[in-house]
C-alpha cells in the first residue's frame, strides 16, 4: 500500500541521485549490496545493545537503497532479473538484521522474552508474507493484497524502535504487536486470495 503512494514521490526525489551514481559508473547491483550490508550492520551493532534510536535512524537511512538501485536500474534501460532477484533475497537478509538485532536486544539485555518472542514472530511471519507473494507470482497468480507489506513493516518497526530509544515508552512493544496482528492478518488474506484463483482456473501439477 505504502509503496503505490508514496514511492513515486521518494523516486521523483532520488533520481538526481540516481543518475549522479550511474554517470560515476556505480552499478545498481552495488548499492543493493552495500544498502544491505549497512542495515546488517546498524541493526546488530546497535540494537543488540541498547542503541535503538541510532539503529533505527541508520537502518532507515540504509533502507532508502531498496529506491535508489531499482530507480537506477530504470534510468539505465537495463533493469534484469538478476537484479530483482538480488534485490528480493537481501530484503530478506536485511528484515532478518533487523529483527535479529531487536531479538538479541530483548533476549539479552533487554530482559524481555515475550518482546523477544514478538521479535521472532515478526520476522518469521513477514517472510511468509513475502514468501505467500512470490510463490503465488511464480505460479503465474496475482497477490498484491494486504496492508502489511514490506514497507509498511520497515516503517511500523523503525518507528516504534526509534521513540523506544528516545525515551517513549512501549513503543515498541505496540509496534511489534501491531505489526505481528497485521502480518498475521495479511498472510491469511494471501492465502485466501490465492486460494480463490486457484478455484477459478485449472491447477498444474506441484
Amino acid at each position: 500500500m505504502l509503496n503505490r503512494y508514496a514511492r513515486g514521490a521518494v523516486t521523483r526525489v532520488m533520481t538526481p541521485v540516481a543518475r549522479g551514481l550511474l554517470r560515476a559508473g556505480v552499478s545498481p547491483d552495488v548499492v543493493t549490496l552495500l544498502g544491505t550490508l549497512g542495515v546488517c550492520v546498524g541493526a546488530f551493532a546497535f540494537f543488540p545493545c541498547g542503541q535503538l534510536f541510532l539503529g533505527a535512524l541508520v537502518i532507515a537511512l540504509f533502507s532508502l537503497s531498496d529506491l535508489l538501485d531499482g530507480t537506477m536500474a530504470r534510468l539505465s534501460g537495463r533493469p534484469t532479473r538478476w537484479g530483482a532477484f538480488l534485490d528480493s533475497t537481501l530484503d530478506r537478509v536485511g528484515d532478518a538484521a533487523i529483527f535479529g538485532g531487536l531479538v538479541l536486544w530483548y533476549a539479552g539485555r533487554g530482559s524481555n522474552d515475550v518482546l523477544a518472542a514478538a521479535a521472532l514472530y515478526c520476522l518469521v511471519a513477514g517472510a511468509l508474507v513475502s514468501y505467500a507473494k512470490a510463490r503465488a507470482e511464480g505460479l503465474g497468480m496475482t497477490c498484491d493484497i494486504g496492508f502489511a507489506e514490506r514497507a509498511e513493516r520497515l516503517l511500523i518497526i523503525l518507528s516504534a524502535t526509534g521513540l523506544t530509544g528516545l525515551g517513549l515508552r512501549y513503543a515498541d512493544a505496540v509496534g511489534l504487536w501491531v505489526l505481528a496482528v497485521a502480518s498475521t492478518v495479511t498472510l491469511f488474506q494471501r492465502v485466501v486470495f490465492v486460494r480463490r484463483q486457484t478455484l477459478e482456473r485449472p491447477t498444474s501439477p506441484r
